[in-house]
């Protein structure tokens, strides 16, 4: 051992001035696994400090960042199991499946962070600043369930030992909220377009951002999508409208958020949702197949694209009045007037699609597949909250084309997290 001049600031002054070679630490990269040879500034009492630790931004754990990197994409891509074969194929480095797992729950820590200080791209003046969430169910490990649902799931019995039977995976499953963000420029149609053979021109989303969590609820989520809004326009001078399926407890939520920031918002619920009634209402008139039917969808569905929903709602009802059909096969039929009347107030189409603004969540929906769906809720998938979590978070960033730019953040963040804030006022002297 020997004396530095100058040695190294650890925090509050502390200066660790005694330095010891032979300090050596185990390292699995991408190259295979090293030994890192670097010199240990002390002084009693306090915890070793190791300046080229630092330098190098080297991780506390086996792994290294690259490894870190590698886990966290292969773990977007497809199961934990296949992330570690993935690395295995790639590097020759076997790591453990929870070890991968472990690594991408790190990779995710700073998600939130890099979106509050990314740069936004500059929409056009006259773009529309479009919201939206969604939700989607996955299947949980008990200890991951809501209380309610956990409650549920305790009282309720499976027909079989070894896997979910249907019906039961209603009491396993915690709701995935997914929200989505994005600009479009304005393309006025009419009615007769939407519903007409010939393909018109329709708003294309740009920069679009999503986000998804499956430990947040709707609210917190919604409140995420409304702060990145905020952060495209601070000053609230755009046209904001929010796409939503129909469910209440999202309308009102994004009501309150609106409320509560000063927007104006318009909703919109999605005409794909209010079609698909209008079909099902069909099949109380018509014979399943009868080509009539799709004459009668077009005529309804384009009176509901002219704004005029109650108006359609009550010819609905009078129809199946007139023609005494039983309570069973008029169902459909009083379910479709119920919702138009219900959401009438928010199927002003003829007014969006004059001002050009789009009046379908394909992007939320889509969404809700592609960070949801596809890669958490398939056959025979059981996931603990912090697995999924970070993979929601990370499938996030990479549909947003964000993660070089995510990637190089993070290892500033655990520069900073791991090194920096181990010296005074985070200055990490030169390693000799």
């Amino acid at each position: 051992m020997r004396c530095r001049d100058g040695g190294a600031e650890g925090l509050e002054g502390v200066v660790h001035g005694a330095v010891e070679a032979g300090h050596d630490r185990p390292l699995a990269t991408v190259f295979g696994g090293v030994e890192v040879s670097r010199l240990a500034y002390r002084h009693r009492g306090e915890k070793n400090l190791y300046p080229a630790d630092a330098v190098l931004n080297l991780p506390t754990e086996l792994y290294s960042h690259g490894l870190r990197r590698m886990a966290a994409v292969e773990s977007t891509r497809g199961s934990f199991d296949e992330a570690v074969a993935a690395v295995e194929r790639a590097t020759g480095q076997h790591v453990p499946k929870r070890q991968v797992e472990g690594l991408a729950q790190r990779a995710a820590v700073d998600f939130e962070a890099f979106y509050e200080q990314a740069e936004r791209a500059r929409a056009g003046p006259d773009d529309v600043l479009v919201i939206s969430a969604d939700g989607k169910g996955i299947v949980m490990r008990p200890e991951a369930l809501r209380p309610g649902t956990a409650k549920a799931a305790a009282e309720s019995a499976n027909k079989l030992a070894a896997r979910l039977s249907k019906g039961e995976k209603r009491n396993r499953k915690r709701m995935a909220e997914v929200g989505a963000v994005y600009d479009v420029s304005p393309v006025p149609r009419r009615p007769e377009d939407i519903m007409g053979e010939k393909k018109v021109p329709t708003p294309v989303a740009k920069a679009k951002w999503l986000t998804a969590s499956v430990v947040d609820d709707a609210k917190e989520v919604i409140s995420a999508v409304f702060d990145e809004a905020e952060r495209r326009d601070p000053a609230h001078e755009r046209t904001w409208v929010a796409l939503v399926d129909g469910a209440r407890h999202q309308i009102d939520v994004m009501k309150k958020q609106a409320k509560k920031r000063g927007v104006e918002l318009t909703v919109l619920c999605d005409f794909v949702h209010v079609l698909e009634y209008i079909w099902k209402a069909a099949w109380s008139f018509f014979d399943e197949g009868d080509p009539t039917a799709e004459a009668w969808v077009k005529e309804k569905a384009t009176e509901v694209l002219r704004s005029r929903a109650s108006v359609v709602a009550g010819s609905i009802r009078r129809k199946a009045t007139c023609l005494g059909l039983s309570p069973s096969r008029r169902a459909n039929a009083d379910a479709c007037a119920g919702y138009l009347i219900a959401k009438a107030k928010y199927l002003d189409y003829a007014g969006a699609l004059a001002k050009g603004w789009p009046i379908a969540t394909g992007i939320i929906e889509g969404a809700a597949r592609y960070l949801v769906a596809d890669r958490l809720d398939v056959t025979g998938a059981r996931w603990g909250l912090e697995g999924a979590e970070a993979v929601l978070k990370l499938r996030s960033i990479r549909s947003n084309d964000d993660f070089p730019s995510y990637w190089a953040y993070h290892l500033a963040q655990e520069r900073r997290r791991v090194h920096e804030s181990r010296y005074a006022e985070g200055i990490i002297p030169r390693a000799a």
